[in-house]
This record gives structure tokens, sequence and C-alpha cells, in this order.
């Protein structure tokens, strides 16, 4: 086989792209675990800090604001600076903001530790994404993309398990070692990303020619070259401002409210599993064991929409995803007062039917951007989501207390069908195109 004609998104699986997926994938293990630690703890340290529902909120919301901050800025970063350089940059304040909370005495300084932590968090989404997209073979791209999310909700269940074997034998200040777990996570990832290289395709974008031909021969052998690197069309040399015109701007949109759609209520209950299953009716042991199955329902969910994802598609899935999720929060609406196995039951179906829009909130995005401001897209998008996030968390207590807990689950509804309707209007169909083709407006 003549390697001069083969591009570098044909090459077969290798141990390096095995090596990058797990540099990546463990931010997302990182990223479930610390934005749902504080869902396990929320009781605990709301008592000892005399937070009222308010404060509450704005606790649990205060990592997506950090996220919503860092999204935008750590995309023009990393469009700007290169993604290798911040890849260290989220370990760092993960490992900084979890220790911080180990001596917190207030609402206040929590607040501001989790934003932080946030900060970290926004940051892995445009850093993490661009630099494995950039890495990854066409034939393979879309399911491991498409596991990141899995890797998600792993860290997510894993929170849940090790909070609450903390919080069981940790005594009265058990909540602040709760808080505090994540560093030991962030130490890891520090120390298995060191030794990434930097993108070719951003080095190439930024006429750094030699240093791109020497790390696609490191990576892929010396017989390759910068003449292996699949070359963008001019269409596709584009700036951030031709991002917000144009198709990119209609792009933009669709990537911004199905991403929040898919977030806001799966965000909502992991901020507050425990007291959302307690007001449907779920108390005491069918709580805790039932915030585990859920999460483990997600992730199941998000392995199934896995394996779909180069076989039914990614328009069908996203829609069919929306479709099937609002239809199960609808339900937990309707029957918010029934028995402890039908709340379980459709709140399990809303797990595993939503992995679908799960899975491509990382594929959509760092398919349909070209390299210049692949990096700032998934970052707008992660942001704007993050808006809706904060404010649908920050309102849940509110929510409770005053709607219920039916007109709750309706609310939350009613973003998934939001979801729905934009999917069906807006959604293209990206499956089997290289990062070129699915970047261009013309195609």
């Amino acid at each position: 086989m003549n390697k001069n004609n083969i591009s570098i998104e044909d090459v077969p699986l290798n141990g390096f792209h095995q090596l990058m997926t797990v540099r990546a994938g463990g931010g997302w293990i990182l990223d479930g675990y610390v934005l749902s630690i504080i869902g396990v703890a929320i009781v605990q340290f709301s008592g000892y800090l005399h937070l009222d529902s308010f404060w509450q909120g704005l606790v649990a919301a205060s990592a997506m604001f950090g996220t919503f901050f860092s999204g935008f800025l750590g995309g023009w970063l990393t469009d700007k600076v290169g993604r290798q350089r911040l890849f260290f940059v989220g370990p760092i304040l993960f490992i900084l903001g979890s220790i911080g909370t180990f001596w917190t005495e207030s609402g206040v300084m929590l607040f501001f530790l989790r934003f932080l932590i946030g900060v970290g968090v926004g940051l892995e989404y445009p850093v993490a994404g661009s630099l494995l997209t950039e890495f990854l073979p066409q034939k393979n791209r879309g399911p491991r993309l498409a596991g990141l999310t899995i890797l998600w909700f792993a860290g997510a269940a894993l929170a849940y398990i090790v909070g609450n074997a903390i919080l069981a034998h940790g005594g009265d200040d058990a909540w602040r070692y709760v808080l505090a777990s994540p560093a030991v996570l962030g130490v890891a990832l520090f120390l298995i990303r060191l030794g990434t290289p930097e993108s070719p395709r951003w080095l190439v974008s930024k006429g750094r020619l030699a240093e791109a031909e020497q790390i696609i021969k490191k990576v892929y052998g010396a017989t390759f070259s910068l003449a292996n690197l699949p070359k963008e069309s001019e269409e596709q040399k584009v700036s951030i401002r031709t991002l917000l015109n144009a198709g990119y701007g209609k792009r933009m949109l669709f990537v911004a409210v199905f991403w929040s759609a898919a977030v806001v209520p799966m965000f909502a209950v992991y901020s507050f599993a425990p007291v959302v299953l307690q007001a449907l009716n779920l108390k005491g042991e069918w709580a805790s064991m039932g915030s585990v199955i859920i999460t483990l329902l997600f992730v199941v969910g998000c392995i199934i929409a896995t394996r779909l994802i180069d076989t039914m598609g990614r328009r069908k899935l996203i829609i069919h995803s929306f479709l099937w999720s609002s239809l199960a929060l609808l339900g937990l609406g309707a029957a918010s007062h029934g028995s402890e196995m039908l709340v379980l039951a459709l709140f399990g179906a809303y797990a595993v039917f939503i992995g679908g829009a799960q899975v491509l909130e990382l594929v959509y995005p760092n398919e349909l951007f070209p390299t210049e401001v692949r990096a700032f897209a998934v970052g707008m998008g992660s942001s704007l989501s993050r808006i809706g996030s904060a404010a649908g968390t920050w309102l849940v207590p509110y929510s409770l207390a005053t709607l219920g807990i039916g007109h709750t689950m309706y609310a939350a509804a009613a973003v998934s069908v939001l979801g729905l309707l934009v999917s069906v209007w807006l959604a293209p169909e990206t499956k089997g195109m290289t990062l070129e083709k699915a970047a261009s407006l013309s195609r």
C-alpha cells in the first residue's frame, strides 16, 4: 500500500489513538464526577452551612456558571494558543478547587470554589474534544467521541457510589471528604496527559508546518508526512465572525439549542437527585438506590446510542432520543405520586432514551465546524447550554417548593420537546463523512 496516498483519517486505530482516547476520556470521567458529587453531599453541607433554598440552588449551579464563563474563553484560547497547552489547565483547576472545598465554612466560599471547578469543566469540552477529534480516524471518530459521554456518566455513577460510601463511614464531616475527593482523580488525569502532542491540523492552520510534519511522523511513522494530512478547502478557512453568519450561524444555533435541551433536565436531576427522588416518593434506601440505578441507566443509554450512531445515523438518533425521552418526562409528571417502581421505570426510560442526544453533544459540534473555529464552536455550544443548565438547576428547589414535582417534570419535558423540534428542523447527517466534508457549507 502506498502511504503517500493515504489520508491520516484512513489510518487504522492504533496504540496512540487508544492512549489519546484515555487522555481525553479521563477528563470526561472527572467532569461527570465533579459535577455530580455536589448532589451526593448537598443535604449534609446545606444543614452544616445553614443554606436556604436560594443558596442551595446557587451552590448547585455554581459549576455551570463557571462552565459558561470558560467555555467561551477556553474555546477561543484553544483556537488561538493551541490544544496541547490548555490540556493541563482543567486538571489543575479540579485539584485546587476540590481541595479548597474541604475547608469551606460558608455558602459564598463554596460557590466560588465550585465556580473554579466549573471553569475547569468548561475548558475540557473544547480542548480535549478538538484534540481527540483531530487525531482520530474517520471510521472511529463518531463512536469514540460518543463514547466520551459514556465515560461522563460512568464518572457520575462513580461519584454516587464513592460519595455515599464516604457519607456512610465518614462521620459528621464526611461531606468535606466527599467534595474534596475529585482532587485524587485530578492528579491522576494530570499525570496521564504528560507527553501529549499538539494537533498537526492546528499547527498547519497557524503555518507551523515543520512542527506539524514532525508530529505526524512521530505518531503515524516515518513514511507519513504533511502530504497525508487532508487539506481543508478555502471555503472552510473561516473566522469567528463568519461562524455567526451564513450556514455556520444556523449550525451554531442548532448545537446550542439541542445541547441545552439535552443537559438542562439532566443536570437538574443530578444536582438534586436525592431531593427530586424524595419528592417522587422515593425515600430512604429507595432514594439512594434509585440515584445509582438511574445513573447506571444513563450509561446504558449512552452505550446503546454509541452502537447506533454509525448505523442509525446522527439525525435519526437525535430525533428519536428527544421524542422518547420527552414522553418519559411527561409520564413522570403525570405519575409523580405513583408507586416507587413506576417512578423508577419512567426515570429509567428517560435515562436510556436521552442517551442519543447526550452522545451527540461532542460528535455534532466537532464535525460541523472547520479546524480554525472548531474549539471555539464547541466552547460556545458548551457555554450556551450551561446558561439553561445553571438557571434550571438554580430554580429546582424553588420549583419543587412552589409548583410541585409534577409541574417540575412537565417543565423538564417542555425543554426536551424544544430539543425535538429544533432537531427536526436543523439536525444534519454527517455519518461517513471526512472532517473536511462534514464541516463544508457546500456539501
